[in-house]
């Protein structure tokens, strides 16, 4: 898995933390990433390779706003990548770019032929609400209509595995006739995720002012349920905590984050993971990428496992899970399930409340070794 981290954006949405850069128009900045991307490739090509054996054999391509950047821009970092790993590895199993309705539309069929030029296979668009007074709000860069339009674009370009970004959580009344509207478009995929103030986000600053004030959980869980409902009653599979897909559209990419597969992630707000003990990061500071890293303990892995397996409908084995009174009451009252399977997992009726499930939940052994993970598995992300 592979995963390039795009710093640019033309606005700041008002509840976004992740770093990025304004850049309304090429100056060169595009040129200069490109540079960096394809050098930082370089000096990780052991890395990259190794993404020959891994299932899956991924590329996402992330933000940031990666449809800012100029088609030619981008070509040429894929091609870059390309070259830096055996063949087979070049041709990925699922190889996503993350789009804006306003650049898709802006770009047009040409754009959208070059993706597919490309190799892409997935789209993830950013729509976030149908509310146009919303979409305002969030200092988002197209309305509802604009939205539509972009989505049948691509529908027409020949893309047949998009999904789309909702967001809960804001108080609003709207959200019904969001879900109605995104159910109408029938994308392959909608993530949905609830509101929250980010470090460094114009909406911290606000809830700092006395401007805005979040959301009651009630009202949260209400509007969560609800869309449980919603994408269910539509043929949606409620595969992961804020992820829906029709059959056969689970995101490759993510899941493989779930799984705690092994990924390289490239850019200035990337991480990566040896898929064993080391994480690694880059993150900007004064104009200069620095990189740090730690290695996981024992109990960090069990922990990580246990808590990215329970986010999703598959669960996890039940060796994972040290069987103490916890784990007992959690599967007396139904916070816990077993599958047909023999797994075990969170019931959809108690995602909303995951993290005080999972936080009660003990690894089991934790200082124990765990078996070496096999770099076989038959996302920097920036997370």
């Amino acid at each position: 898995m592979i995963y390039i981290h795009v710093p640019f954006c033309r606005s700041f949405c008002t509840y976004c933390g992740f770093y990025s850069e304004i850049c309304r128009q090429d100056d060169g900045s595009y040129g200069r990433y490109a540079d960096a991307i394809l050098r930082e490739a370089e000096d990780r090509k052991e890395e990259l390779s190794q993404h020959a054996t891994d299932s899956p054999c991924t590329l996402y391509i992330g933000g940031g706003t990666p449809s800012v950047l100029p088609l030619s821009v981008l070509r040429r970092i894929v091609e870059g990548i390309r070259s830096l790993v055996p063949e087979e590895a070049s041709r990925w199993e699922e190889f996503t770019v993350e789009l804006n309705p306003d650049d898709v539309l802006r770009g047009g069929p040409a754009y959208l032929a070059g993706l597919k030029g490309l190799g892409v296979t997935r789209v993830s668009m950013g729509i976030q609400s149908f509310d146009d007074g919303v979409l305002r709000w969030m200092n988002r860069r197209h309305d509802s209509r604009q939205a539509e339009q972009a989505f049948r674009l691509l529908r027409s370009s020949g893309f047949g595995d998009i999904s789309i970004d909702l967001i809960f959580g804001y108080g609003s009344d709207g959200l019904e006739e969001s879900v109605a509207r995104a159910v109408g478009l029938f994308p392959e995929h909608i993530s949905a995720y609830q509101l929250s103030v980010e470090e460094g986000s114009a909406l911290e600053e606000m809830v700092q002012k006395g401007l805005f004030r979040e959301a009651e959980p009630e009202l949260c869980r209400q509007q969560y349920d609800f869309l449980c409902r919603s994408l269910a009653d539509a043929g949606y599979e409620h595969y992961e905590i804020s992820n829906f897909a029709l059959p056969g559209h689970r995101a490759v990419h993510n899941s493989g984050y779930w799984r705690h597969c092994r990924y390289v992630g490239l850019g200035p707000g990337a991480h990566s993971f040896d898929g064993m003990r080391k994480r690694s990061w880059n993150e900007p500071v004064s104009g200069e990428l620095r990189t740090g890293g730690e290695e996981l303990s024992d109990m960090d892995l069990a922990q990580e496992r246990l808590m990215l397996g329970l986010r999703t409908s598959d669960g996890v084995d039940p060796s994972l899970v040290a069987q103490d009174a916890a784990y007992s009451r959690m599967l007396g009252c139904g916070a816990l399930v077993r599958t047909d399977e023999g797994r075990i997992r969170i019931p959809e009726s108690r995602f909303f409340v995951s993290d005080d499930i999972i936080a009660e939940l003990t690894p089991a052994h934790p200082d124990a070794p765990l078996p070496h993970q096999s770099r076989s598995y038959g996302y920097a992300p920036s997370l």
